[in-house]
């Protein structure tokens, strides 16, 4: 049966960088960086962890959404979306060092130095493995602060920014921290980061129950954001920009030396639906076939004539014959038992067909996820059985 699940129809999100923002941060608007999912595996039990219980502490390793067994897959995924870089996450890649640091290596090597790769992980590690990072290819690391507390990070984030990691902060903004949120930009001039980045506090499956218990609803019916957390975000993204431009802060009036750092706010709607829009989009233009058409919303669309395996080289021919059709407009796909056609011709010649007839709707992943099954003729796939 198919599913019902769509990306949210939304306007363009495109947004022009700001001066000082992470350059990870640009390749995600732009939808050109592969997500990298080294290990469910993480030291901590974060509340607001938005992880689903198929990737917490899960031991395997994902490149977008395909879970892979080796960096050979990795570098397949990357290369059929033409990804410019890669977002190192899990979990916690710091839990699997030793494994991370293959795959920084592996996908410098296989695509050179303009391939952008960064990090996160909420542990502060060893300071000598911040030299492995940089020395293995990583150009980004990004810290989150378990629970929202500076003083054990201190080190790692000098250390990590001495040996030329671009370096940073990101954590998500809860509604219920607001003193300590406003603390915390100012505890940040004294460690050197390049950036901090407020991500909307997002209640997901993974955490709903944990948001209830803190009091959390949504902020309305559209979005994932936990109210009250995208007004904080702008809040302080405020304090921050008039302190960069040296005009009296929008709340007290105070005129406050500059942070050093550039902040960043990215809302629930934009990384759920904006980015993995974009990613589609691309990872779509490069993989699209002659006979699907790529819509708005990164999904592919074509049309289908189910039949037996048997019968599928007599339904291509005929299809080539009488059509008129090039045989590179034509997929056969033997897993779900069907003749993948141009939507188009698949409308105009429905009903003359004795074979089930439809349109198909997929994600351009490399799982192909079906999303959506319309019938174009009264046929059904039980009307025909391998033998």
């Amino acid at each position: 049966m198919a599913m019902e699940i769509r990306l949210p129809n939304i306007p363009d999100l495109h947004e022009l960088p700001e001066v000082g923002e992470a350059e990870g941060c640009i390749q995600c608007m732009q939808g050109s960086k592969m997500v990298l999912f080294i290990t469910g595996k993480c030291h901590w039990a974060c509340d607001y962890c938005p992880l689903s219980d198929t990737r917490r502490e899960s031991p395997h390793m994902y490149a977008n959404e395909r879970q892979c067994s080796n960096f050979d897959e990795v570098i397949e995924e990357a290369k059929a979306m033409n990804a410019t870089g890669a977002g190192i996450t899990g979990g916690d890649p710091i839990m699997d060092f030793e494994h991370t640091l293959e795959g920084i290596r592996r996908l410098r090597n296989e695509f050179g130095l303009g391939f952008h790769l960064h990090m996160y992980t909420s542990i502060a590690f060893r300071p000598e493995w911040a030299e492995k990072l940089k020395e293995a290819g990583l150009d980004e690391i990004r810290f989150h602060l378990l629970d929202f507390k500076l003083e054990p990070y201190f080190e790692v984030l000098r250390i990590s920014s001495e040996v030329g990691l671009f370096t940073g902060v990101e954590i998500p903004c809860p509604p219920d921290m607001e003193a300590e949120m406003f603390q915390l930009l100012e505890d940040l001039r004294e460690t050197g980061i390049h950036f901090l980045n407020l991500n909307e506090l997002e209640i997901t499956l993974g955490n709903q129950e944990n948001m209830e218990v803190r009091g959390f609803n949504l902020s309305n019916g559209i979005t994932a954001g936990a109210a009250g957390s995208s007004e904080l975000a702008t809040r302080l993204k405020n304090r921050v920009r008039a302190a960069e431009t040296g005009i009296p802060d929008p709340e007290d009036g105070e005129i406050r030396s500059s942070y050093g750092y550039h902040l960043k706010y990215c809302t629930s709607v934009y990384k759920d639906a904006g980015q993995l829009r974009r990613r589609f989009l691309r990872r779509g233009e490069a993989t699209l076939c002659p006979h699907e058409t790529l819509t708005e919303d990164g999904t592919l669309l074509f049309g289908a004539i189910f039949c037996s395996s048997e019968d599928a080289p007599e339904h291509i021919n005929e299809i080539m014959d009488v059509c008129d059709l090039p045989r590179t407009f034509i997929h056969h796909d033997e897993k779900n038992k069907r003749i993948e056609i141009p939507l188009m011709l698949a409308e105009d010649i429905a009903e003359d067909v004795d074979s089930p007839v439809a349109l198909v709707e997929v994600h351009p992943t490399h799982e192909r996820m079906e999303m959506t099954l319309v019938w174009l003729n009264n046929h059904r796939p039980d009307d025909f059985h391998e033998d």
